[in-house]
């Protein structure tokens, strides 16, 4: 086989460790189908940085098996989807006869086949990291998401494209799901001298769930039991040849290829906690499973929750120490009590500014964590994939941008075809009322500045749509599937682009509402 690689000017890989959210800028849960209420399967990611919030679906299309297809660097950053500075073409690859529509966000996420992909940044040692690689993770991601209908066949076409056209990036964690599994695939470079890669994949037990945060999970592996393992065939030869492992000890593939002293953050101990308190984790451990089976039956709309979570209440709730005396009037005016509560302007998304202030008055005022949510999220999803239904509506993700503690989440079904035209349009370069993200970002940033008397309202319209998304999802699925059983494709797509597109109206208009409210109530400040 051929390859092409172009020599190209670009922003080495190499710089990304001087982005200020380098290596905290991602979390995915996955849940398997027998841990869910409903029998589906869940994965889902928080993009967490400045990275681009455009996205569109990309239509499926038929080619000569004869074509190549270009791959890109530097698609991460982009303001449209013409936009193609700082972009460079790192080669090519033959075109497939046939490729599938996808929804081309950041990191491509969904098919018209219901196979979704999360993603995690899991860094790993600086020497893995070859930039001459072709592939970087989202394009994997996509190739992945145009010609795979499964999980499996996503891991194993990844896995040939790395031994390929080498692996350029830092090292990556993707969840990958279809209705029947997920998947969580960890991928690290083979070093400066070598185009290539290792990489290694565990399934997710279907009465299990796992979350993957910026660190390499995977531990002990066994090779002898397909079902649940895949891998590089040169994960061990190149651990031996990177001195890495020398063939004795127990070999952990989050040890030897990822670098940590233990493979968890918060995010990792408190998502699983959460799910298995009986198992008494606890963040001195110097291990956590990969997975544990839920002690009870795991909803969307509580995969939902966690992704709003910031410890409030636990010892790593950042508001805990940020508080104020409250006096207690009588009718006549007369102070008749008082009580200790949180500070009106208390948060828990304090900037390192903030931090600073707070802990240079008070020493250890505020000792920072890293929350699920963050106010500096690009966008998030949760996906879900259901068996028992036709692809185009058995395949939705609920979509939001900006801080997935404050945003609605938008339905978006693997059937549709089209977005609303604000979706196409970046919001992070620059201030644009064009630009989908703006639409939530304002009401967030101005309820954040006085979050204890905005909370409860803004979680109230959150809620709302939440809940309309699925009793809503219910009567549209039955009508679609009604379509799609007599034949009518086209109606039933129109039907779900019309459904995201009145959804992503109803909540553009609620926030731009609330952002008025707050500027009434705060017009003479803070």
């Amino acid at each position: 086989m051929t390859i092409f690689v172009f020599q190209v000017d670009a922003q080495s890989v190499l710089d990304y460790q001087n982005d200020e959210f380098f290596g905290e800028s991602c979390t995915s849960i996955m849940v398997g189908k027998k841990a869910t209420t409903d029998g589906s399967v869940i994965t889902s990611h928080t993009c967490d940085g400045r990275y681009r919030t455009w996205l569109r679906w990309e239509k499926s299309k038929k080619f000569d098996k004869k074509g190549m297809t270009k791959i890109y660097k530097g698609l991460l950053k982009t303001e449209e989807a013409h936009d193609m500075r700082n972009v460079v073409v790192a080669g090519e690859i033959p075109q497939a006869k046939q490729i599938y529509a996808f929804l081309n966000t950041a990191y491509p996420c969904l098919n018209e086949k219901q196979l979704a992909i999360g993603e995690t940044t899991i860094v790993g040692p600086k020497s893995l990291v070859n930039p001459k690689g072709m592939f970087q993770i989202e394009e994997l991601e996509r190739i992945a998401l145009q010609r795979c209908t499964t999980a499996r066949g996503a891991i194993k076409l990844i896995g040939k494209l790395i031994k390929e056209y080498g692996y350029g990036d830092w090292g990556e964690c993707i969840t990958i799901a279809d209705p029947n599994e997920v998947w969580q695939l960890e991928i690290f470079g083979e070093g400066k001298d070598k185009i290539g890669g290792v990489w290694v994949a565990q399934r997710v037990p279907d009465d299990h769930v796992a979350i993957s945060a910026n660190f390499s999970r995977i531990g002990e592996i066994d090779l002898d039991n397909p079902d649940f393992f895949m891998a590089s065939k040169n994960i061990y030869k190149a651990a031996k040849r990177l001195k890495r492992w020398n063939g004795k000890e127990t070999f952990k593939f989050w040890k030897v290829y990822g670098g940590n002293k233990r493979p968890f953050t918060i995010r990792d101990f408190y998502v699983l906690n959460h799910f298995a308190p009986s198992l008494k984790l606890n963040m001195n451990m110097k291990e956590l499973p990969f997975s544990v089976k839920p002690e009870h039956k795991v909803s969307v709309q509580e995969v939902m929750a966690l992704y709003r979570e910031c410890y409030e209440d636990t010892p790593w709730d950042m508001t805990q120490n940020l508080k104020v005396e409250k006096k207690k009037y009588n009718k006549k005016g007369k102070v008749i009590g008082k009580e200790i509560v949180r500070s009106p302007i208390a948060h828990p998304w304090p900037t390192g500014d903030s931090r600073r202030l707070y802990n240079s008055l008070k020493k250890g005022s505020v000792k920072y964590q890293r929350t699920v949510a963050v106010a500096w999220c690009s966008y998030s999803f949760v996906a879900q994939l259901r068996n028992w239904l036709p692809d185009e509506i058995g395949g939705r993700i609920f979509f939001s941008v900006d801080n997935p503690a404050q945003s609605p989440r938008i339905p978006i079904y693997a059937g549709s075809s089209k977005l609303p035209i604000a979706f196409e349009v970046c919001g992070q370069k620059r201030n644009r009322d064009d630009a989908l993200i703006w639409n939530y970002r304002r009401a967030n940033k101005l309820a954040t500045l006085k979050w204890q008397s905005t909370r409860k309202g803004m979680m109230d319209e959150v809620l709302y749509f939440e809940k309309k998304a699925i009793e809503d999802g219910k009567v549209l699925e039955s009508k679609i599937s009604k379509l799609l059983k007599a034949g009518n494709k086209k109606e039933a797509q129109k039907l779900l682009n019309r459904y995201t597109r009145d959804f992503t109206g109803s909540t553009s208009y609620r926030w731009k509402e609330l952002e008025n409210e707050y500027w009434h109530k705060f017009g003479l400040g803070f």
